[in-house]
């Protein structure tokens, strides 16, 4: 798998809920290619139905977003790069709330890095599998 793949699998909204495993859906125009300034919803597990805009899209090297939900404002960049034999994939986020929003934010961002590197993995795997 090349980095271009993993860029093109991890920055389309449309293919999330199959790697991103506290998703139930995602409401995204089905035809709509990956770009800057994108925007869509989605739907958790949980119940919470955040808000989200693409802010960074650099084919192939790195993709970022930004996501809102209530008091809350979630952060995730993804830098790609080739290595021998495949792609890292590097990520990066934050989590951080306001007014009462603050402490489960908080508790959000601490559990975020754990979930964020499973579902990279699970990513890895069906691409690896694809290819």
């Amino acid at each position: 798998m090349t980095a271009e793949d993993a860029f093109r699998f991890l920055s389309d909204p449309r293919c999330r809920p199959q790697w991103q495993s506290s998703l139930l859906s995602v409401d995204v125009a089905p035809d709509e290619e990956p770009h800057l300034g994108q925007r869509w919803s989605e739907t958790t597990a949980v119940g919470v139905r955040p808000h989200l805009e693409t802010t960074v899209f650099t084919p192939f090297r790195t993709w970022a977003e930004t996501g809102h939900w209530r008091g809350v404002t979630a952060t995730l960049a993804l830098h790609f790069t080739d290595v021998t034999g495949g792609c890292r994939v590097r990520a990066e986020g934050e989590v951080s709330g306001q007014g009462a929003w603050a402490v489960p934010a908080g508790a959000a961002g601490l559990l975020a890095s754990k979930a964020i590197a499973a579902d990279l993995r699970k990513a890895g795997r069906i691409l690896a599998s694809r290819a």
